[in-house]
C-alpha cells in the first residue's frame, strides 16, 4: 500500500531525528526522567539518551547545583541498570550526598584523574563501555574537536554523557546535544522545620539541537523533579500629576 505524503514526511522527520544522535525509545525501557515540563523541549518530548550534554557553569555555587541536577537526572537512568563513572582531576563532590537525589554511591565508580589534560581522554575511554548507564565528566578546557570526539564514542555504546564545565568565561561552540546552565535559587522553608528547604534551581536549556530552549524553576521534591511557579511582583501603581 502506497505511503501518503503524511507518512513519507513523517517517516522522514524520525531519519533525521535518528542521523542527527537522537534514537528513539526502545520497547521496554523506561526513558522519562521525570522533567515534567521540560522533557517538551526535547524531539518528541523525549530526553536525549545516548548523547553527550554540556553544562556550564561560572562559579562554584553554580557547579554545585549542576551537580547536584545531573545526579537528579542519573538516578533515573539508573534505574535500568549499570552503573555511573564520576571523572574529575579536583573531585568536589560529597558521595554521600549523592542520596539526597536517590543515588546509592556505591553504583558510582569515582575516577580521580591527577592531570587535568587526562581527564576527557579518560571520559572518552569511559563512554565507550556499554555496561556503563552514566559518564559525568568535570573539566574546564574543552573544544568543539573534543566534544565530537565524546559524541562519537556514544553513537555505539548508548552510554549518557555529561561533561561538568566549571569557570567558563566564554561559552565556545560544542558538538554537545544540549547546552545547560543551572543556578541555585533560594528554597522554601517546609513549614515547621528549621534549616532549607527542597534543592530548588534556574534551570535554563541554552541549546537543544531540534527542539526548544527554555527556562524554568526547578525544585528536587519526593525524588523528582517538580516546576516551581514563583509569585509574580505587581509593579507598583504610577502617579500621574
Amino acid at each position: 500500500m502506497p505511503q501518503t505524503k503524511e507518512e513519507i514526511i513523517s517517516k522522514l522527520r524520525q531519519d533525521m531525528i535518528r542521523w542527527e544522535g537522537f534514537r528513539p525509545p526502545q520497547p521496554g525501557v523506561h526513558h522519562d526522567l521525570g522533567l515534567g515540563p521540560v522533557a517538551a523541549a526535547f524531539p518528541g518530548g523525549v530526553f536525549p539518551t545516548g548523547a553527550i550534554h554540556e553544562f556550564i557553569s561560572s562559579s562554584p555555587e553554580d557547579t554545585a547545583a549542576s551537580g547536584g541536577f545531573i545526579a537528579g537526572l542519573v538516578q533515573k537512568l539508573l534505574r535500568n541498570g549499570g552503573a555511573c563513572l564520576w571523572i574529575s582531576y579536583t573531585r568536589r563532590i560529597y558521595p554521600p550526598a549523592l542520596k539526597l537525589f536517590g543515588v546509592d554511591p556505591d553504583r558510582v565508580i569515582f575516577v580521580d584523574v591527577p592531570l587535568q589534560k587526562d581527564v576527557l581522554w579518560v571520559t572518552e575511554e569511559a563512554l565507550k563501555c556499554e555496561g556503563v548507564a552514566a559518564v559525568i565528566c568535570e573539566t574546564k578546557a574543552f573544544s568543539f574537536m573534543e566534544s565530537q570526539r565524546l559524541q562519537l564514542a556514544v553513537e555505539k555504546s548508548r552510554v549518557t554523557g555529561f561533561i561538568l564545565r566549571k569557570d567558563v568565561k566564554k561559552a565556545n561552540t560544542t558538538a554537545c546535544v544540549t547546552r545547560w546552565q543551572i543556578r541555585p535559587v533560594r528554597s522554601q522553608l517546609r513549614s515547621g522545620m528549621p534549616g532549607v528547604g527542597y534543592p530548588r534551581w534556574q534551570v535554563e536549556l541554552l541549546k537543544v539541537r531540534n527542539g526548544r530552549p527554555g527556562n524554568w524553576t526547578i525544585e528536587w521534591k519526593k525524588q523528582n523533579f517538580q516546576p516551581v511557579i514563583l509569585p509574580q511582583i505587581a509593579e507598583p501603581a504610577r502617579q500621574y500629576a
